[in-house]
């Protein structure tokens, strides 16, 4: 019985079924590329026709690097017509599908090294750090043309907030910061409206940043959104004279929540809300005087100070559409944003510098923009301009 049994060696069954899918390729893209070539030339090899286009040259060999391995291509050489395939691109040396995975790979937050040991598992071929620096220099390129893009239309919302990220700075690590700027544009879709280093987030560096967007077209500005920053608030009313100002609440219960002890955090969260949960402005403000007495009374003087002097900030939004608040109370929008990209960042550490923080932040930004984050109307701007019609005096007479 023993010698009736028949051994296989799999690792050469493994080799023999590589090469015959290989070769399977190799001949059905040279196929295709005979193909094509004889569309262009409008005749097969050889044909006498009136309609012929022009004639064959020979080929020339170029290897091309598949899912199944290695191939050599026979690329047919054309007088008369240029030879432009739809099989591959020329100069290109990769599958497009290789490189887009690797900056996807790249862009999702996936170590160089770590991309280097997948292309090896899955292509057979282990892509360099040099290619992969090339391949996101490329993307770079075409991220830096979408940050700088003119904007048009009005954006009456806008969503600001700034991201520390690490950076080497002469021998030591210090915080950088990069400020984003979200839009809602008159549709009712969100627009990501620009990135850029802000240092600090002082005065300068926003003043800079709302300036740079206003100069690429940023206009229609109703209500800016974002968490308390001295110099924010001082520069909105000088580039942005029409806008409103509309402190995060969520930022502002945090704030509160700083100088209240645990065990009673849950209880003055209760309290807070009740008071943005008003149907209006007037009604928010003696709420706000129930609660901040109620704090006193439970020895939170701290904590009631801060609601007094923060509150009418707070309640901004509440001038605006109310189908609107629960989208413009909070910057919820921009603090999604902000967790990709520290979740993309968080696998670098340390930047060499500003310039390649920004960068990576923005191709998480403009990866996230592409996707159903910026096709999905976030709200119906049909509210806003009816609102505004009821607040222009002269719309009954124009209507009329």
């Amino acid at each position: 019985m023993s010698d009736n049994i028949i051994q296989l060696n799999q690792e050469i069954i493994h080799n023999e079924l590589k090469d015959l899918v290989r070769n399977s390729v190799e001949e059905t893209l040279n196929a295709l590329l005979d193909n094509e070539a004889e569309q262009l030339v409008n005749a097969g090899k050889y044909e006498r026709s009136e309609e012929r286009q022009g004639y064959r040259s020979g080929h020339y060999k170029r290897n091309f690097q598949t899912t199944a391995g290695e191939v050599e291509l026979k690329v047919p050489k054309l007088k008369g017509v240029p030879f432009e395939t739809a099989i591959i691109e020329r100069y290109r040396r990769r599958e497009s599908s290789v490189e887009e995975a690797l900056i996807e790979m790249y862009l999702a937050g996936v170590s160089v090294r770590r991309v280097e040991d997948i292309t090896e598992a899955l292509w057979g071929t282990k892509v360099s750090p040099g290619t992969i620096s090339n391949l996101n220099k490329k993307a770079y390129e075409h991220i830096e043309e979408w940050r700088t893009r003119p904007l048009s239309g009005s954006y009456p919302y806008v969503y600001v907030d700034g991201v520390y990220l690490k950076r080497s700075w002469g021998g030591e690590i210090r915080n950088v910061s990069v400020l984003v700027a979200i839009g809602v544009n008159n549709e009712g879709y969100r627009e990501i409206l620009g990135a850029a280093e802000g240092m600090k987030e002082d005065k300068e560096s926003w003043r800079s940043f709302f300036v740079w967007l206003k100069e690429r077209g940023l206009t229609g500005v109703r209500l800016i959104i974002g968490d308390k920053n001295l110099g924010m608030l001082e520069t909105i009313p000088e580039v942005f004279p029409e806008a409103c100002y509309q402190r995060c609440t969520v930022h502002f219960y945090r704030n509160i929540f700083s100088v209240t002890p645990r065990n009673k955090v849950k209880t003055v969260a209760m309290m807070l809300k009740a008071i943005h949960a008003q149907e209006s402005k007037d009604a928010a403000r003696a709420k706000a005087l129930q609660v901040a007495e109620k704090l006193k009374e439970m020895k939170l003087a701290s904590a009631a100070k801060k609601l007094e002097d923060g509150i009418e900030e707070t309640i901004t939004y509440m001038d605006f559409p109310y189908q609107h608040w629960s989208r413009i109370r909070t910057n919820n929008t921009i603090e999604r944003l902000n967790r990709e990209i520290k979740r993309r960042t968080r696998a670098i550490g340390a930047f060499p510098d500003g310039q390649s923080a920004l960068m990576l932040v923005c191709a998480r930004l403009r990866h996230v923009a592409g996707t159903q984050w910026g096709s999905k109307r976030y709200m119906s701007m049909n509210h806003l301009s009816e609102l505004e019609l009821e607040d222009d005096p002269l719309s009954d007479i124009i209507v009329g």
